[in-house]
């Protein structure tokens, strides 16, 4: 049987006929681009010449002013004459034609390479006292964000990043982040940040800081510390700039500060984000109050020389500056006294700690006047009593604030632990210990982002819920999605029964925050940010890292929130001068207060930092007191040798074990957390 062939229109046939002649060679597309040339000027210049009054009457004459039209039209030159001459004129002027052809391809070529190679981002940066970022990470969009904004007004300044990724995508996240950046440029380099000849792109040498991120995957902190060690290839011991470096996972601390050397600080992201989660879980709010004192937007910490208070003692100075609350001392050898002892004398090249909105030299003004004795509240005991906390999911920074509330807690406190997992029944007690844990922990299977697993439990027991999100490296698309599920739970369950649970949860992209169902005592730790603004203010200040070191790894959760009435008496009229000089006599200090306004949706969130000795104001039982505490004795770092979740193996990076660093060599090393 005769298979039938259908014959193809004939445009389809010469579309086909042309593509195959096109693919054939370049003198096949140079000889069509001819025709179509000849077929376009031929007929339009003969047009020309026969609607010209002016032209030759004779065939012969208005042929020859075609031709000439033709030829100036395609540059071939016009002469006349024998086909000869006329020969020869069209081959100079194709030979012309070739030359400048050649020419302006060498140099589109040339010019196309170059913005190729730019736009690869592999050229050198040669610029003095800029900042070098090394990394990318989620941390990197508020640490750019603050080291903008500490930018003295004025001073233009150079921010370069270096990571292994496209430096066209990574220009349009930061600009699409952070907007306009007026007197800040940013130069954005390709290449991995553990390679030497990468590092020289941006001449890390002649930097004023430099910032290594964390990697966002399984061995990001190995690759932090080959970082750091390919520095040290380029950087001078001596003089070279400051090193700022972040690790996720404690073990890696000591190794990553042998690599960064004397000039560099080390903070442990995983540790801190579980200290925050926990504060802010025990006082709804403090996230956005440690946020407030970290970045450059309105007050934060500052190091004072004020010749004028030495000699005085540490009481009288906190009671001698009107706009701003001295929290402590830094003595010459840059070893930081916090909430010292209220008789503590100023010494010869003791700088103080302070909380103001500047670093300008402050004016001492006595205030001793605005103290009213009688408006303190006299010292009592705080009564405490055992906490109930549910714990949704499990990370690397479970592990973490499973022990940190196992040393903390008050007998009787219970953490109940909802994975999706099936880690068993945990037991209670702390594994190896001679004493049991104080903290019951209970263990519950199910899936926490399942509407199901929620309404199985008794909400209204618990004092506070901390949801956390899955770690990058095991869920990066959908982590924080599962948390939002979770919350919108949790918010259901409080419009339905009209009551409040504290919410804390964990997210890793900064755009979580803007669509998260907030309740009135809900919050968002973002995964890392404290890291980064902590990193922001060191690089800022250097001298602030010991600073930090005591507030946040030696004394663990140092600021607390506290009812006014501890301080003042309620319903009286007091200044906050008065507060300052009852929060010495509990040997704290006072920073800050949040006013209690029953009328807001999120009271939480309206936290006044250093206000005016002089201010005066009724004060309330339900406002709150910003304080340093004291918190004198030893160094907060957790030992998860003896477990990791009851009844579970430990993640990838939780660690089975938590070596910490001796205490002879912890006061000679650089700063870490």
């Amino acid at each position: 049987m005769e298979r039938r062939q259908e014959r193809a229109p004939l445009h389809h046939r010469t579309r086909y006929l042309f593509d195959r002649t096109l693919a054939r060679s370049t003198g096949a597309l140079l000889g069509w681009l001819a025709l179509c040339c000849l077929a376009i000027v031929v007929p339009v210049s003969a047009l020309l010449v026969w609607t010209d009054p002016h032209a030759p009457h004779s065939l012969s004459g208005r042929l020859t002013q075609v031709w000439r039209t033709s030829a100036e039209t395609l540059r071939l030159g016009a002469a006349t004459g024998a086909p000869l001459r006329m020969l020869l004129s069209v081959l100079l002027g194709l030979i012309a034609l070739l030359c400048v052809s050649t020419v302006v391809g060498v140099v589109t070529t040339s010019l196309g390479d170059r913005l190729t190679e730019l736009r690869r981002g592999r050229s050198r940066i040669l610029e003095q006292d800029h900042t070098v970022v090394l990394g990318w990470s989620d941390q990197i969009f508020p640490l750019v964000a603050e080291l903008i904004a500490a930018r003295p007004v004025g001073l233009r300044h150079v921010i370069t990043i270096l990571a292994d990724r496209d430096p066209a995508t990574m220009e349009s996240a930061l600009t699409a982040a952070l907007g306009v950046t007026e007197g800040v440029r940013l130069e954005c380099r390709t290449g991995p940040p553990t390679d030497p000849d990468a590092l020289a792109l941006v001449t890390p040498g002649t930097a004023r800081t430099v910032t290594v991120l964390p990697a966002e995957d399984t061995d990001g902190d190995l690759t932090v510390v080959r970082t750091l060690l390919a520095l040290r290839t380029l950087l001078h011991t001596e003089n070279g700039p400051r090193v700022v470096a972040a690790v996720r996972d404690g073990r890696y601390v000591p190794a990553a500060r042998l690599a960064a050397g004397p000039h560099g600080t080390v903070l442990e992201t995983d540790r801190t984000t579980a200290r925050l989660l926990l504060q802010s879980a025990a006082h709804p709010g403090m996230s956005s109050v440690l946020r407030d004192l970290l970045d450059f937007s309105g007050a934060e910490f500052h190091v004072s020389d004020i010749p004028e208070a030495v000699g005085l003692t540490f009481e009288d100075v906190a009671l001698r500056l009107e706009t701003s609350c001295v929290v402590g001392i830094l003595r010459a050898d840059n070893s930081p006294v916090l909430t010292p002892a209220p008789r503590t004398v100023l010494e010869p090249g003791d700088r103080l700690v302070t909380v103001a909105y500047d670093d300008r030299l402050f004016q001492l003004t006595d205030c001793r006047a605005q103290v009213d004795t009688t408006a303190m509240a006299p010292p009592s005991p705080r009564p405490d009593s055992p906490s109930r906390l549910l714990l949704l999911g499990w990370n690397r920074r479970a592990p973490l604030i499973v022990d940190m509330l196992r040393r903390t807690a008050l007998p009787g406190s219970v953490l109940d632990v909802v994975t999706a997992a099936d880690t068993g029944s945990p037991p209670n007690g702390t594994p190896g210990s001679e004493s049991p844990s104080p903290l019951h922990v209970v263990h519950r299977t199910g899936d926490p982002a399942d509407p199901e697993t929620l309404s199985g439990l008794d909400l209204s027991v618990y004092d506070s819920v901390i949801a956390l999100g899955a770690d990058q490296e095991t869920c990066p698309e959908r982590s924080d999605d599962r948390t939002l599920l979770s919350m919108l739970t949790l918010r259901s369950w409080e419009e339905t029964t009209h009551g409040v649970l504290p919410v804390v949860a964990e997210m890793s992209d900064h755009r979580s925050r803007r669509v998260a169902p907030l309740g009135r005592a809900s919050d968002i730790v973002l995964r890392g940010e404290l890291t980064a603004l902590l990193m922001a203010q060191i690089v800022h200040n250097p001298d602030l890292a010991a600073v930090f070191e005591e507030i946040f790894a030696v004394r663990g959760g140092a600021l607390a929130l506290r009812t006014a009435d501890h301080y003042v008496l309620a319903g009286r009229e007091a200044s906050f001068a008065t507060v300052v000089a009852a929060a010495w006599e509990r040997d704290e200090c006072a920073i800050g207060y949040r006013p209690h306004d029953p009328h807001a949706y999120r009271p939480h969130d309206s936290v006044r930092l250093c206000p005016d000795k002089s201010q005066q104001r009724v004060w309330s039982a339900d406002d709150e007191i910003l304080v340093l505490t004291a918190g004198r004795g030893k160094r907060d770092i957790p030992d998860l040798s003896r477990y990791a979740l009851p009844g579970m193996r430990p993640e990838r990076g939780g660690g089975d074990s938590q070596p910490s660093a001796p205490e002879s060599s912890a006061a000679h090393s650089p700063p870490n957390w």
